[in-house]
């Protein structure tokens, strides 16, 4: 999977005095949770506006000092106004150990219902699974090659290799709507066709 490397220096102190002199000085506070071991760390903005402001989702390689863990980036803390953020959170990845994580479905092939005029509504961006950090992956393939006009993609579609799907199976995650335009179409036609059948 994609993965984006942030660098950190370890905190010496922390607390809210530190962490307030952290900030202060342009770095924000982070932690490392590792099982039983935290790691408390500092990085910068533009070290982190890679991982934070996208919909991608990533591996984080964060190295703190020269020493290299792999992460997910866990929770973000913001200010409630100014929208500043406070404090970061990393899990880190051991291998062997599931994760719980939201991974963006990836929508692949060309609907016959949307080639027809139907629309598609894409109802769920992220799923929700369960895999070791050998098994996670950057996106779920969606596969509408085959939907037609009023059919749906659910959760039950999947195709699961290697990693479990928590949400629920029925959750419909793209859809191809049968428009009014459509609708109206095949009002016409009925009634064209009820016309002839009386002539």
């Amino acid at each position: 999977m994609q993965t984006i490397t942030i660098s950190g220096k370890a905190r010496q102190k922390v607390g809210k005095v530190a962490s307030k002199a952290d900030r202060a000085a342009g770095n924000i506070p982070c932690v490392l949770y590792a099982g039983n071991e935290v790691v408390h760390f500092t990085s910068t903005i533009s070290e982190l506006r890679g991982i934070l402001y996208t919909p991608k989702f990533y591996k984080a390689i964060v190295n703190i000092d020269g020493t290299t863990h792999e992460a997910l980036l866990k929770d973000v803390q913001m200010h409630p106004v100014t929208e500043e953020i406070k404090h970061i959170d990393f899990h880190k990845l051991v291998p062997g150990v599931k994760v719980i994580v939201e991974v963006p479905i990836n929508i692949v092939g060309q609907s016959p219902g949307v080639k027809e005029g139907g629309k598609l509504l894409v109802k769920v961006r992220r799923v929700r699974i369960k895999a070791t950090p050998e098994n996670l992956r950057d996106t779920i393939d969606v596969d509408i090659s085959e939907l037609k006009l009023g059919q749906s993609f659910k959760v039950r579609d999947i195709k699961a290799d290697g990693f479990e799907i928590l949400n629920s199976p029925a959750i419909p995650l793209v859809s191809v709507e049968i428009t009014r335009a459509l609708k109206s179409a095949a009002t016409e036609a009925a009634k064209a066709g009820a016309a002839e059948k009386k002539k």
